[in-house]
C-alpha cells in the first residue's frame, strides 16, 4: 500500500482547474473487442476479475455488457461489481469493496472524475494495482492521471471507442491506434 497524497479526496478548485471533463458515451463494438483482447492477450493469465463502474448509464451499461462478454469467452464469472458515486464524502467502502476479492484484473467503466477519486483512495487505503487495472475510453485523457496524482495510475491500460489502447505512463495518457489490415491494391499497382 502507498500514501502518495495526503488526502485522497480532490478539492472542487483542483478539479476545476481541469474544465469539464467529458461524460462517458455509450461503449462502441470496437472499444469492447479491444478490451476483451487486452485481457486475454497470450502470456497475460488472467483468469478473475472485478468490475467496477460509476453509476451513469453509459458507465453501468459498459459494465454489464463487459460481463457478458466474458462470461461468453467461457472465463470465469466476475468475481464482483462494484459501483459508485460521482461525489462523496469518501470512497472507502467502495474501496474495499472493489479489492477485497483480489482478482487477477480490475475493468473500469466510468466518469473520469469519479475515478481519479476512487483510484486516489484505492491507492491511499488499499493494495490495489493499476498495472493490472484495464479501463474504458472514458478514462483515456491525460487529465485524469493529472487529477488522480503522480504515480496513482501507473501503468493502467485501456481502449479507444475505436479499438486502440491507451497506457498511462508517469502521468500521460499514451494512444496507440488500432491495427489495421493491408489494404488490397487492384491489380497491376504495387
Amino acid at each position: 500500500m502507498t500514501s502518495p497524497i495526503a488526502s485522497p479526496l480532490i478539492s472542487p478548485a483542483e478539479a476545476a482547474a481541469y474544465g469539464d471533463l467529458p461524460s462517458p458515451v455509450p461503449h462502441s463494438d470496437a472499444e469492447l473487442a479491444a478490451l476483451l483482447a487486452l485481457l486475454t492477450a497470450p502470456g497475460t493469465r488472467i483468469a478473475t476479475v472485478v468490475v467496477g463502474h460509476s453509476r451513469d448509464t453509459a458507465s453501468r451499461s459498459a459494465a454489464a455488457a463487459f460481463a457478458e462478454a466474458w462470461r461468453a469467452l467461457g472465463r470465469l464469472p466476475v468475481l464482483a461489481a462494484v459501483d459508485w458515486p460521482e461525489s462523496a464524502a469518501s470512497w472507502l467502502r467502495a474501496a474495499n469493496r472493489f479489492t477485497a476479492e483480489a482478482p487477477d484484473a480490475w475493468v473500469v467503466a466510468a466518469a473520469p472524475l469519479g475515478w481519479a477519486q476512487m483510484s486516489r483512495r484505492l491507492r491511499h487505503s488499499t493494495d490495489w494495482d493499476p498495472a493490472r487495472t484495464y479501463g474504458f475510453a472514458a478514462l483515456g485523457d491525460s487529465r485524469v492521471p493529472a487529477l488522480a496524482g503522480p504515480t496513482t495510475l501507473q501503468g493502467m491500460r485501456g481502449v479507444t471507442a475505436d479499438g486502440g489502447t491507451w497506457t498511462v505512463d508517469r502521468g500521460w495518457v499514451t494512444q496507440q491506434l488500432p491495427a489495421r489490415r493491408p489494404t488490397a491494391h487492384p491489380r497491376g499497382t504495387l
